[in-house]
Parts: C-alpha cells; structure tokens; sequence
C-alpha cells in the first residue's frame, strides 16, 4: 500500500497536470470515479485563474481578457503554486505572458505586467516608522560605509526598456487621449505603496542603482560603489540624504559589529 506522502503526491500531480488516468486506481466507489476527480481538477485552474486575473487587471485591459485568460490557464498548470499562500502566487506570471508567441507586437508587455504586480506587492504593506538622517550621525562617518539600511516594506524598483508608467496612469485615469506616442525609453521606476495605496515615481540612474542596493541588503558604501559605477556623477551624500528624507528607512545596523541602532 502506497504511503500517505506518495498517494497526496500522485493527487496533486494529477490535479495539475489534468491528466487523471494514472490515479484511476485510487479512485473507487460509486460511478464515474474519474469524471468526479476532475470536479476538483476544474476548482484548482478556476480558482488559480480567477486570482491571476484579480491581480492583473491593468494586464488585462492592455491585451484583452480573453488572451490573459487562456494565458493564465496555461500557467496555472505550467507554473503551479510553490507556495501555500495565494496572494504570492503570480511573481512568474510576466516573464510566461513575454514568451507567448502572439505578444510579438508588444515588446512592453513583461515590464507592464512586472510592474502591475509590483504594485500589488506593495499596496498591501504596512508603513513603518522612518529614521531620520540624525539617527546616523552617532555611528560616525568611519563605519558609515558599513552600515546596513532596512527600508520600507512598501518598496520596489523595476527598471523597464519602456515608459510603462505612463501606461499605467492611462489605465488609472480612465483617459483616452486624443494621440499617445508611446515609444522605447529606459524607465528606472520606484515603487512605494502601504495600505491600499501607492505611488510609482521616475528615479535617476545613480539613485535608482543606490536605493535597489540597499534594498538587496547591500550596505551604503556598497551600494554608493555600484551607484557610481552605473553613473559617474552619482553623489552617495545626497543619494544617502535623499532617501532618509523619503522616509524610507526604517532601522540601521553595522554589518561587522552586528550591532543595530
């Protein structure tokens, strides 16, 4: 007799993959056992495409809902859910739309959809309390580059080859202009939201660099390296200064004491 382990893994392989014949020989009593099986078949793509489409409406109006839809369907099965919570369920869901064949004719579609999730990411954060610049100065300005930044959980960055943002505010703002010129453009992009709310905002190369450091986890004489690699006229001092005064930082702590502050 198969184990328990081995039977929940044969179910679930036959859940997603829709294929119900190599469980037929657990499926016992009554009638049609294998058309009752697909009952829970058809809840796990309805239920998972429901909430793909839920998170991708902006998507949706660009490409048209019935192409997200069969889209979804297909990555429902091809990229089933690694984790048991829904709500992260999707992250994937841009780069699967980019490698359809019919999105030939818009080459902007991932870093759109990248950038709708994005949002949704942060819209449901929390804020957190920020730090002010003086909240650093007792550290002293020898460990500085060593200091690690934790920053508000609301916050993301997406670097796009298109100025998707302004695609974005046509979706928001219901509007339809009269001409829109919509042409390749490097975007360096911040997202920031908390609570059902957001704001995506146009960085500079050298800030943007910066602050998606600090986000990784890098600290700020690390990221001022990459920062000014990027972009040689990026000044660390005003980018650190900048980022304390949008109240996005929320604790610091030096990486070789492991002390934080």
């Amino acid at each position: 007799m198969a184990s328990l382990a081995e039977t929940q893994r044969r179910v679930r392989e036959a859940v997603v993959t829709g294929d119900a014949m190599p469980l037929a020989d657990l499926l016992v009593g009554g009638r049609d056992a294998l058309d009752r099986f697909r009952i829970h078949q058809r809840h796990y793509e309805a239920s998972l495409v429901t909430a793909l489409l839920g998170k991708f409406p902006a998507t949706a109006w660009l490409v048209g809902t019935p192409f997200l839809t069969a889209a979804a369907r297909r990555f429902v099965f091809d990229c089933p859910p690694k984790a048991p919570c829904i709500a992260e369920y999707g992250d994937q869901f841009p780069a699967f739309l980019a490698n359809q064949r019919q999105v030939g004719q818009l080459p902007y579609l991932r870093s759109f959809a990248e950038l709708e999730w994005r949002i949704g990411v942060v819209s449901i954060a929390i804020e957190q309390p920020s730090r002010a610049f003086d909240a650093l100065a007792p550290l002293g300005e020898a460990v500085l580059p060593d200091v690690v930044l934790d920053l508000q959980p609301g916050l993301r960055f997406l670097r796009a080859e298109w100025p998707v943002d302004d695609l974005m505010k046509l979706f928001l703002t219901n509007s339809a202009p009269g001409e829109f010129v919509f042409e390749p453009a490097d975007a360096w992009l911040q997202i920031r939201g908390a609570r059902g709310s957001f704001d995506v905002t146009r960085l500079e190369p050298g800030d943007f660099v910066f602050r998606e450091a600090v986000l990784d986890g890098r600290s700020i004489g690390e990221a001022a390296e990459r920062a000014v690699d990027a972009t040689a006229n990026f000044d660390p001092g005003r980018g650190l200064a900048s980022l304390l005064a949008a109240g996005l930082v929320t604790a610091s702590r030096v990486r070789h004491q492991g002390h934080r502050s």
